[in-house]
């Protein structure tokens, strides 16, 4: 099961950037972002709704996924694409030093 919150309304937009872009980013959070509540109840929804099956992605409802309540969506290709979640997953155990037993080398 795949979800993401759409664009909630947390610090991790202005803590990350600095100067005119985080003050480009606050105005966001304040007129288009949801709150942070709505935003979780998608992962909410996907870990606890009834008749879900693995490989749904769940997000919000509104315009361009940004906010509204939790539905079916449909991923990016770059989301779905198992070449580049191998690189993603070689690349998380680099980073992190840690090696886990990966999903998406045993399916290939």
């Amino acid at each position: 099961m795949l979800a993401h919150p759409g664009y909630s309304n947390t610090n991790l937009q202005t803590n990350a950037t600095s100067g005119a872009l985080r003050l480009f980013m606050r105005i966001g959070n304040r007129f288009l972002a949801q709150n942070a509540e709505q935003g979780v109840l998608n992962q909410l929804h996907a870990a606890t709704a009834a008749g879900l099956r693995g490989g749904e992605f769940i997000g919000p409802d509104g315009f361009r996924e940004m906010r509204g309540a939790p539905s079916h969506v449909h991923p990016l290709p770059a989301a779905t694409d198992p070449a580049l979640a191998a690189r993603l997953w070689r690349l998380s155990e680099d980073l992190t030093g840690l090696i886990f037993p990966s999903v998406v080398e045993h399916r290939q």
